[in-house]
This record gives structure tokens, C-alpha cells and sequence, in this order.
């Protein structure tokens, strides 16, 4: 399966970006093979507006089954949902502890966004 986890930076050990469409990096994990890939999210860091959107089509179009991230807005959610993206949020700690938070089912499969839009 492969996984995507908002990060801060581009290593394993590093952070959790506790934000979605604003996260600096997502860290894609396929866990059938242990392959890992660092994808920059830099274009939306600073964007007016449509961030969470536009992050959505990215990870879509990284063919990821699920996310892994601490928050998620309205529009981003509704976007990834359509995709068939599976959420959960909650995550904290460094990409690896929250790939093993997901592993162990302790993160919340979201059900919906859980901050606002326009979230910073």
C-alpha cells in the first residue's frame, strides 16, 4: 500500500507537519516494499488560496491509497475523499513514529476535516 505523511522535512526522523495543504514535504512510504520518496510541497507553502486543493491533486496523482497527517480542512478532505484517499489524523512525533502510530491503529480515521479552512 502506499502511504503519504506530512513532513517538515525530507527524512524519516523528521517531523510531523501537522498541517495538510501546507505541509512542507510528504513522505511517501509503500509499505510492500519499504520504498520511501520525498515529494516538495513547496509551491502551496505560501499560496493566497486553494492550498489544501491543489496538495489534494498532488498526493492523488502520487497514487497514494492513504494519508497520514495531523490536520485536514473542509475542501482538502472533500477532495481527497472523492479520490478514494483514505485520512487520518492526529499524527505527531516523526514521520516514522506516525507511520507506526497508523501501523498500530492509534491514529483517527477522519471522518471530516477537523480544522477550518484557512488553517495556518
Amino acid at each position: 500500500m502506499i502511504i503519504a505523511i506530512t513532513s517538515q522535512g525530507k527524512e524519516l526522523d523528521s517531523e510531523v507537519d501537522p498541517r495538510f495543504g501546507r505541509a512542507r514535504y510528504f513522505v511517501v512510504l509503500d509499505t510492500d516494499s519499504d520504498q520511501v520518496t520525498v515529494h516538495d510541497n513547496e509551491q502551496n507553502l505560501n499560496a493566497p488560496q486553494g492550498a489544501g486543493i491543489q496538495a489534494s491533486r498532488n498526493v492523488k496523482d502520487l497514487k497514494v491509497k492513504q494519508l497520514i497527517t495531523g490536520n485536514i480542512g473542509p475542501k482538502a478532505f472533500d477532495v481527497l475523499r472523492a479520490s478514494g484517499i483514505e485520512i487520518f489524523i492526529g499524527a505527531s512525533g516523526t514521520v516514522r513514529e506516525a507511520v507506526e502510530q497508523w501501523k498500530a491503529g492509534n491514529l483517527k480515521n477522519a471522518a471530516g476535516a477537523n480544522v477550518t479552512g484557512h488553517w495556518a
